[in-house]
Parts: structure tokens; C-alpha cells; sequence
């Protein structure tokens, strides 16, 4: 049966995707279109990319997540200066590494710009700091910044998307009457954008299978908030979770894959080959035991 599916961001969480794509492979579940959040969106351009399930999961698998780390080579000489950096560039790393990677990734599939990809097949959520709202591309490029969708890199669509604020540097998005738009994280204002097939009648084409990488709405964890620093990690996670939760339903909540995760921190790069394993595994299994019932 062919479907469109929503993944939500999580940062180093995504391996759970694998084991859940895993599980959607083997119910005989064909993905068509696909959208995404930060990680959810480079998951979904792997697979609009024509990328097969085990393609994806070798190169997660094979990939050094500490190359991402691109500090301005200065901070190497100087290390306060990685505060200068985060203070006026709003971000410790550059992100052009995390870019490159997934520009070279996709360039094996022939996959460079939107217009390489079929029309529709995949929508990729970014937050748009200074015009204060949430942007769907390709959808909403020419409308808002005056930008072809056909000339928009699909690599640059996603490093925008995960762009998480403070860690990686945001990027600044020209758009119309010149004016520049600073762009982070997509899921500063939609992490889990399950809205994003349907029409003005709130109906989609297909059937549209979400994969969150939490537990249920209900039932989010709390948060212990000691410092500054744990209230801003507080603070980011409530903004995230306040748009979705408002919208997923409980009938949608019927149409949704929930792998609770817990222990992992979104942006710890050093996660450890055994983590990636067991992420896996929660994912196939999350995924095993709610398809055993789905569709109803």
C-alpha cells in the first residue's frame, strides 16, 4: 500500500528511523511523499531521493558525527572565541560540513536541486526568526522570499531545518525587497508537521503515517531545571512540543508511530555504536507493534 509519511526531529534520536523504516519495508508499506522536521527532514530527502532503507542506514551507520563540529579555525588559536562567535553569529558551528555531507549523499541519486525531485515529494519545515513564522519548503519559497523552488538546494533546505538555535549558526535567507531572513530549526515552531498533506478540507491524498520520536503527547517527561542552561533546554522543548500537541488529536494520534525515547540528548554527537543499536532496535519494535494494527 502506498502512504506519505511525517518524520519529527530529534538530532541523534534519528536512528530510531532505521528500525522503524525497517518495519515499514517489511508491512509492505510504500512510501511516496515524505516531510520532516531537523533530523526528520534529512531522513525524508534520503528517501525522496530514492535512497532504499538499507542505503540510509549504512550511511548513518558509517557516518562521524564529530566532523560536524566546523568551530571557525580561530577558536582552535583562541578558544574564547567560540563565545564571540555564538554571541554575533548566533551560533557555535558553521553547519557547512553538515551541509557538504548531505550534498555529496544526494548527488549520488542525482538529487541536487528541488526541481530533480518529483513535484510534491518532499516538504521541509524551517523557522523564519525574523519574519516570525513557520515556512514549508518548497512550497512557500516563491511566495515568501521570491525564490525559485527549482534552483532552491535541496542539501540547503535541510541543514536550515536543522539548524538547532545556539548550536549550529543560522542561515540568512535573502528574500524579497532584499531583505534578509535569519532561518534555524524547524522545530522551534512545527517538530512533528503531520499537517503538512493535507488539503484546505484537512483530508490527504493518502494515508499519512507519522513517526515521533517521543512518547505519546500525554505523557512527556518532565523536566528538572536547575541553571540557566537547563531553562533555556527547557524552554526550546516546551516551544516545540506546544504546536504539535495542540493539533495531534486523538484520532491522529491513531496515525502516529511513538518510539519513547529517553536517556539520548538530541545533540550529543559522541553517541556510542551501542546507542545507535539499541535506538534501532526501539524504533523496529515501536514500529512492529503498532503496524500489527495499522491501518485499522
Amino acid at each position: 500500500m502506498k502512504i506519505d509519511g511525517v518524520f519529527s526531529g530529534g538530532g541523534v534520536k534519528a536512528y530510531a528511523f532505521m528500525g522503524a523504516l525497517q518495519s515499514i519495508e517489511e508491512n509492505n508499506l510504500q512510501l511516496e511523499r515524505v516531510a520532516g522536521t531537523s533530523a526528520g527532514a534529512i531522513v525524508a530527502s534520503f528517501i525522496a531521493a530514492s535512497f532504499r532503507t538499507e542505503e540510509i542506514n549504512q550511511l548513518l551507520q558509517e557516518l562521524d558525527l564529530q566532523q560536524f563540529l566546523d568551530a571557525p579555525q580561530i577558536t582552535k588559536v583562541l578558544p574564547f572565541s567560540k563565545w564571540l562567535f555564538l554571541y554575533f553569529q548566533m551560533g557555535i558551528y558553521k553547519g557547512d560540513k553538515f551541509e557538504k555531507w548531505l550534498h555529496t549523499q544526494l548527488a549520488q541519486k542525482g538529487i541536487y536541486t528541488f526541481k530533480d525531485l518529483k513535484s510534491g515529494y518532499l516538504k521541509v519545515v524551517v523557522s523564519d526568526l525574523t519574519l516570525g513564522k513557520l515556512v514549508v519548503i518548497p512550497d512557500d519559497l516563491k511566495r515568501v522570499y521570491d525564490i525559485d523552488p527549482a534552483d532552491f538546494l535541496v542539501s540547503k533546505a535541510v541543514r536550515m531545518s536543522a539548524g538547532f538555535p545556539y548550536f549550529f549558526m543560522p542561515v540568512k535567507l535573502s528574500g524579497k525587497n532584499k531583505q534578509k531572513s535569519i532561518i534555524v530549526d524547524g522545530g522551534l515552531l512545527s517538530n512533528f508537521p503531520l499537517w503538512v498533506f493535507e488539503n484546505d478540507r484537512g483530508n490527504s491524498k493518502r494515508p499519512v503515517l507519522g513517526v515521533k520520536l517521543s512518547g505519546s503527547i500525554e505523557n512527556n517527561n518532565t523536566k528538572k531545571i536547575n541553571n540557566a542552561l537547563d531553562m533555556f533546554y527547557a524552554l526550546f522543548s516546551t516551544m516545540k512540543l506546544a504546536h504539535d500537541a495542540r493539533y495531534v488529536s486523538k484520532s491522529k494520534q491513531d496515525n502516529i508511530i511513538f518510539i519513547p525515547i529517553e536517556n539520548i540528548d538530541t545533540m550529543n554527537l559522541n553517541i556510542t555504536t551501542e546507542s545507535k543499536d539499541a535506538l534501532i532496535n526501539l524504533g523496529k519494535q515501536s514500529a512492529d507493534k503498532f503496524l500489527n494494527h495499522w491501518p485499522n
